[in-house]
């Protein structure tokens, strides 16, 4: 048995060939493959030029690498940059993504968050642009039929911190001094409860605020939790699953009333890529698009909605005859095959960029403030979901995880068909051993025992 040896001093002076080396990840390694062929480093080094001081200021992290660090957030499914920092530096595969050397530090927590704050908004949405050109390339932009939809995503701030915009109180001083205005000059917390209790409106976002993240707002999540959050809406090419635009929106804003901002960035962003003025068709939606003033708007476009509808009893139109005849024919419309497969498509396409996005992507809840900064954070956590897309075609795989996923499939399918060929040869070998054998032969049948006398 081996005894643990004492520890001893490192190694004062190491050769660069005694390093331990990373063969790398094959999804990376083809990644970095489509990056390097459309010239994605010079690309980014040429917009965020002005960004960066010759000789002053710390060290900095190249364009290249901060955005590669984005978009491994998203692959890994880590939302914090802190920890997109610690998963750098303990995996030398993803340092080989990076383009370090052995010899170099992989950047830090800090110097990712301050790289972002000092790059715009507008450099990081024609990031996600130049990834919408390699979807067009490859033939996965269409731009005719787009789907919408929005998602509230948890903003990093605590409902226990807001405080109030006329006065600046936090909430136990505000509800100190309701208590003190009827007659309890030292109220305890049973009296600030009950003071609080008999309130109605509670929590209006005209009233109230977060001291540290001003745009977000007191909304109810899907789980029924009220909590600060900011509002994401999705524009999705409906015919092959891309994103073709993201928008971040206040979180107590209608579905509505944020609709139009995202279609004409839609719009913009798909004449852009593919080079050509495409006429968007048809819009796909769930009820929470649907008025009588957005169907009115799309029908004088000569768009073609197909918004569901909800149940609002019998209508007195009186004179609006433009809204009634535009909401009869989107109500025609959902109605007939053409809707009703469009609508089972949308929960298909909006509901698998969601959950890619922000369930396992790590960004249902945000790590920055400001929708500034959510807006970077999310531009390139779409961007890298459409070189998903294109990984995929090339690949089958649009994930690391998918591509160990398919690996481990292949390799239970080969060696489970190879078992199975196995059993069949030997069952139809023995067999027909059976029937040729004569006399006792352990393929074939045993002869009775005899026995003699004694």
């Amino acid at each position: 048995m081996g005894k643990k040896k004492r520890r001893r001093q490192a190694d004062l002076w190491v050769a660069s060939s005694q390093l331990a080396r990373s063969p790398g990840h094959p999804f990376y390694e083809a990644l970095n493959e489509v990056l390097s062929e459309h010239g994605f480093d010079d690309f980014v080094e040429e917009l965020c030029g002005k960004f960066y001081a010759e000789k002053m200021g710390r060290p900095s992290v190249a364009p290249g690498v901060y955005f590669r660090l984005l978009m491994v957030g998203y692959f890994e499914g880590i939302g914090a940059e802190r920890g997109i920092a610690w998963r750098v530096a303990d995996s030398l595969a993803l340092r080989e993504f990076l383009g370090l050397k052995v010899s170099e530090t992989p950047p830090d927590h800090s110097t990712i968050s301050r790289t972002r704050r000092l790059i715009d908004v507008q450099t990081h949405a024609a990031v996600f642009s130049w990834v919408l050109e390699r979807l067009a390339e490859s033939e996965l932009l269409k731009g005719k039929t787009i789907g919408i939809d929005a998602t509230t995503l948890e903003a990093n701030a605590a409902m226990r911190t807001i405080i109030r915009r006329d006065t600046g109180e936090d909430y136990n001083q505000f509800l100190t001094g309701l208590a003190h205005a009827s007659g309890i000059e030292t109220p305890t917390r049973e009296d600030l409860v009950r003071t609080d209790r008999k309130r109605k409106k509670k929590g209006s976002n005209k009233e109230w605020k977060h001291p540290h993240d001003a745009d977000a707002r007191i909304t109810k999540m899907k789980d029924g939790r009220t909590h600060l959050a900011h509002k994401a809406e999705h524009a999705i090419d409906m015919e092959t699953g891309a994103i073709v635009a993201v928008t971040v929106q206040g979180a107590d804003k209608g579905d509505t009333t944020t609709l139009k901002e995202t279609l004409i960035r839609a719009a913009e962003n798909i004449e852009e890529a593919t080079g050509q003025k495409k006429e968007m068709a048809e819009v796909v939606a769930d009820k929470g698009y649907h008025s009588t003033e957005t169907v009115k708007d799309f029908a004088a476009l000569q768009i073609r909605s197909y918004i569901s509808e909800p149940k609002r009893g019998r209508r007195k139109w009186k004179g609006n005859i433009e809204g009634r005849d535009a909401t009869y024919a989107n109500r025609r419309r959902i109605r007939g095959e053409r809707g009703r497969e469009l609508l089972r498509r949308r929960g298909e396409k909006l509901e698998r960029a969601f959950a890619h996005l922000y369930r396992t992507g790590g960004m249902r809840r945000t790590e920055v403030r400001g929708h500034d900064n959510v807006a970077k954070r999310l531009l390139i956590q779409a961007g890298a979901f459409n070189l998903g897309m294109v990984m995929r075609k090339k690949l089958g795989a649009g994930t690391p995880r998918a591509l160990h996923a398919r690996i481990l499939c292949a390799l239970l399918a080969f060696f489970g068909l190879r078992k199975g060929l196995t059993r069949r040869i030997s069952t139809f070998f023995e067999g027909l051993i059976g029937k040729l054998s004569i006399g006792p032969f352990p393929g074939g049948p045993r002869p009775k025992s005899v026995s003699g006398p004694n």
